[in-house]
């Protein structure tokens, strides 16, 4: 899979307060404003960074149901997925599931990037998600 892997584009982190983590990473890592973007279809609200290539994304739930609730509600706060950047999400995914590692459905992220997750029981837990990206980045 790794020839498909053209890099990070980018680390989600679950937070319950957007605000409040929004101007927290900005004081910290010296950051002007984030970009702001609801994704209704995963029940959150995210802010992000640019950082180089990679995107750095706040995720804040807006409800208790859906994937990134559930996640805060067990684990609470902190990472939650790191997305790898690849030039075509399909061949990306064949070549996955070719491997032997199951390939969640297709759903659209932020500015219509293209995202599949990877089981994380042949991941050895780690939470990956493959991400194409129309913009390029």
């Amino acid at each position: 899979m790794a020839a498909h892997i053209r890099g990070i584009h980018h680390i989600n982190f679950l937070v319950r307060d957007l605000d409040q983590a929004e101007l927290r990473y900005r004081e910290m890592l010296g950051l002007g404003p984030a970009l702001r973007d609801p994704l209704p279809g995963r029940g959150v609200l995210t802010a992000r960074f640019r950082l180089g290539d990679a995107w750095l994304v706040l995720v804040q739930p807006t409800g208790e149901e859906g994937e990134p609730a559930r996640l805060l509600r067990e684990h609470g706060e902190g990472f939650m997925l790191l997305s790898l950047n690849v030039a075509d999400l399909d061949e990306a995914a064949a070549n996955a599931s070719a491997a032997g590692v199951p390939v969640g459905p297709e759903r659209r992220g932020l500015e219509g990037w293209r995202v599949a997750d990877l089981d994380s029981g042949e991941t050895f837990g780690a939470q990956l998600q493959l991400c194409e990206d129309p913009n390029g980045s």
